[in-house]
């Protein structure tokens, strides 16, 4: 590394300046020089220099926030998957190109330096992405808003493929520690478990407190995230459990040196690992854990900050708006109604006035076992007090329903507290403590409304909106697919990065004869850089000439992974049975099974089977390739989706609340292949029907199915193809749960399903073949993707929920 003597501009994003913060970053924060620096130390460095630009314009952005006394959102979430962040961030400054410029000047490699980084796994799918997603959209917008979530030691699992199988590895992404984080020692909140309601009278009024607790400390670290083009930078808040003592010196002095830690580490257990196993007691009362611990120093904190200028409490629902990212955070509700009834000494009615107002309730499920409850006895044992404000919530919103008209029936099902299984209903409990509570999809939105919680319509026949998810084209299209990004770019100009409505425009192009061709060139260079990687990483040869069919998502039943596969060996048959109409195809699996999900995992083992039995025979093997690709996060989510060409959104019609796999597929021009679920409906009316292909049962007709009946073996008697696919499962052994579950109950009715879905496979690939159709119906599905971007999402949610407007910020250096 050559000596370094720039003419710096404080703030600025020349080269020069970078260079010089760089170089002081190096050498006073990573403690390096020229001689012994590795690429990781660079790495260091470079983003404590990025950070340096994020913090000048963090410190402009809060300081504008307090001064103009703004409303603002905090943004509850369990799951925050911020995935590698060196990239995003330079790419927000708006000076991509001084950046690569200057670390190029000295023999480094921008993308080089940005492997070096560890994804942030602090979330497990779909979820924690949307999350991170709405961050960057706020700052965008320039929305005051503040994330909270959990600092976990230890991330979602990495995953290792053994023989087949999945095996689980912890994630410890803080080993080498984060550049991006900022430790707020002084920000520590205690958080009390178990004790007692003491009752007491004060002024003659009857109150209680929580005693006899044992409390955790709650520590604050802090990560900037800036908007794009703009002087904004929101905060993530994630929380990181202390111990209210170090460890008891007498057992140490005893000699007990185990147990004289014991008490920390235990109580430090908190923040160790995102979603411990809930299989046993001891895991699910760590998981409730986790859920108090955040949402009681969020509380603390919001209040503190509404505190610091002298309000009556019925300010709060105009300075305060605390959106749950479904019902992990729900805990909030009966929690801010304890701060403000026992400590605070507002009346019930007042109070709870105030919190309908402040929160909003996003669901994400309409599967009804996804819906979370938990016991009132270990509610009970651990938050003594929040049971009792739970049971008269509970109490109040009987006597409401009862007067709206509700059924003796209806109110039980309605209830927060289940009185038969003796358990409280969060997802109820959200409902009735927020005063918005809104879907991810048209269709989620509809089933939320007239299936799931079709009772509570007669109650709060207002309460229920819709918000269709979105992703950042931050990430998803300017940072996974720079390519691309520059081709559209020289035909737009910039203005489609600021608002990717823009993207329209592109219509335009899409009968241009020689862009197609450009457009068809981008998308093979992508599957190359897919088809190294996977050589470099994995061993895995695959070819690019293939058509790319990729399904990469959390491994669940009801997204059907287990379909796909059962196409797959359908195909080898075909294959082997001498057709040579099959398209050259590479399926490309990617997704974790939840550790305890002992289908889920099967299924991955199943597709390593379908593989090896692919490969076994060279005629086969020449038309079609199935890889599975390991430890799937947001790096190779962002290498896989822009060389996916036939995206896989193939779950059971009615049971994907959203989706946002789709979104990102579309925006880097995949054309879907999927059931009509979740966004699946407004992505084909937003392309129109004949760029996308959809194949088998609606939501309605699988609610008719599920009524009527549903035998599974009918169908396999009747299709000698689907029989065959299944005795072939069979043959292999270890696969008898799934051949029982297709042949017995189908719960995800893949049978049904199976020859629509074959057939529209081919229709699609026969399709891919004529290649400058294809990249017309690609441009016009990035064309027309604008509409799933999280900035109108998010736009949507402040406008119509919470209330908020863009708050501009302004830094001159």
């Amino acid at each position: 590394m050559p000596q370094l003597i720039p003419k710096p501009r404080p703030g600025g994003l020349d080269p020069a300046s970078i260079l010089e913060s760089f170089a002081f970053r190096m050498m006073y924060s990573v403690a390096r020089d020229q001689y012994n620096a590795s690429d990781l130390d660079s790495f260091q460095a470079l983003a404590f220099a990025v950070r340096d630009r994020i913090m000048e314009r963090w410190f402009a952005t809060q300081d504008e926030y307090y001064q103009l006394d703004v409303k603002r959102v905090y943004y509850l979430s369990l799951e925050f998957l911020l995935g590698r962040l060196l990239v995003t961030n330079i790419i927000n400054l708006g000076a991509t190109d001084a950046y690569a410029d200057a670390v190029r000047s000295l023999g480094l490699d921008l993308e080089k330096l940005a492997n070096c980084e560890s994804d942030a796994g602090l979330g497990n799918g779909g979820l924690g992405r949307l999350a991170a997603c709405f961050l960057e959209s706020a700052s965008t917008l320039g929305l005051p808003f503040y994330g909270y979530g959990i600092r976990y030691e230890y991330g979602i699992f990495r995953q290792r493929i053994v023989d087949g199988q999945q095996l689980e590895q912890p994630d410890p992404w803080l080993r080498y520690g984060t550049p991006w984080e900022i430790p707020r020692p002084d920000v520590l909140f205690p958080v009390k478990f178990y004790g007692r309601p003491d009752y007491y009278t004060e002024n003659g009024i009857g109150r209680f407190r929580w005693v006899d607790t044992q409390d955790v400390y709650a520590m604050a670290y802090d990560f900037g995230v800036p908007g794009y083009k703009n002087s904004t930078v929101n905060s993530l808040r994630l929380w990181a459990a202390k111990s209210s003592r170090e460890f008891d010196l007498d057992k140490f002095n005893a000699g007990a040196y185990v147990a004289a830690v014991e008490d920390k580490t235990s109580s430090e257990n908190i923040s160790k690992v995102l979603y411990p196993s809930d299989d046993q007691s001891a895991g699910r009362e760590l998981r409730l854990k986790q859920q108090y611990f955040f949402v009681s120093a969020t509380i603390q904190d919001v209040i503190r900050r509404f505190k610091k200028r002298s309000r009556y409490w019925d300010d709060l629902p105009d300075r305060v708006a605390i959106q749950l990212n479904d019902t992990h955070p729900s805990i909030a509700i009966p929690e801010l109604m304890r701060v403000l009834v026992d400590q605070e000494n507002v009346e019930w009615e007042p109070a709870w006035e105030i919190a309908q107002k402040v929160f909003g309730y996003t669901n994400h499920t309409v599967l009804p076992e996804a819906l979370e409850t938990w016991s009132k006895e270990l509610i009970g044992r651990l938050l003594p007090r929040h049971l009792q404000i739970i049971e008269e919530i509970d109490r109040r919103f009987r006597l409401l329903a009862a007067s709206k008209g509700a059924s003796a029936s209806a109110v039980s099902r309605m209830a927060v507290i289940d009185d038969e299984r003796q358990s409280v209903r969060m997802a109820n409990l959200a409902i009735v403590g927020s005063h918005s509570v809104n879907g991810v999809a048209k269709l989620h939105t509809e089933i939320l409304k007239s299936r799931v919680f079709a009772d509570f319509q007669n109650v709060y026949p207002a309460r229920f909106n819709n918000k269709t998810n979105g992703v950042t084209p931050r990430r998803w299209l300017l940072r996974a697919n720079p390519e691309l990004s520059d081709l559209i770019t020289e035909v737009l100009g910039e203005h489609w990065k600021g608002d990717v409505d823009h993207l329209r425009e592109l219509e335009d192009h899409a009968g241009d004869a020689s862009f197609r061709e450009r457009w068809n060139a981008v998308k093979h260079a992508r599957k190359s850089k897919v088809a190294e990687w996977l050589k470099r990483a994995y061993g895995m040869e695959v070819d690019p000439e293939f058509l790319f069919d990729v399904q990469i998502k959390r491994i669940h039943e009801y997204k059907r992974q287990l379909l796909n596969a059962m196409h797959a060996i359908a195909l080898a048959h075909r294959i082997a049975d001498g057709d040579d109409s099959i398209v050259p195809r590479t399926i490309v699996f990617g997704g974790k099974a939840a550790p305890g999900y002992a289908i889920a995992k099967l299924i991955i083992r199943l597709i390593h089977s379908v593989s090896a039995f692919v490969r076994s025979s060279r005629r086969t093997a020449a038309r079609l390739n199935v890889v599975f690709v390991p430890n799937y996060d947001v790096s190779s989510a962002e290498l896989l989706f822009p060389a996916t060409e036939l995206s896989e959104q193939i779950s059971t019609a009615g049971t994907e609340a959203s989706g946002t796999g789709c979104m990102k597929a579309v925006m880097n021009g995949g054309v879907i292949v999927g059931t009509l679920d979740g966004a699946n409906i407004e992505i084909r009316d937003a392309v129109r029907a004949e760029n996308i292909f959809t194949f088998g049962q609606t939501a309605d007709e699988i609610a008719k199915l599920q009524t009527a009946g549903y035998d599974p073996r009918r169908i396999v008697e009747s299709d000698e193809e689907l029989r065959r696919v299944i005795e072939r499962i069979a043959s292999w052994g270890h696969y008898g749960a799934i051949v029982d579950a297709l042949t017995t109950r189908d719960r995800y009715f893949h049978c049904v399903d199976f020859a629509p879905y074959v057939a529209t496979q081919k229709q699609a690939a026969d399709s891919w073949l004529h290649r400058d159709e294809w990249a017309r119906r690609s441009i016009l599905n990035t064309a027309r993707s604008g509409a799933f971007s999280s900035d109108r999402t998010v736009r949507e949610y402040a406008r119509e929920i919470w209330g908020v407007k863009p708050v501009p910020v302004t830094v001159d250096f």
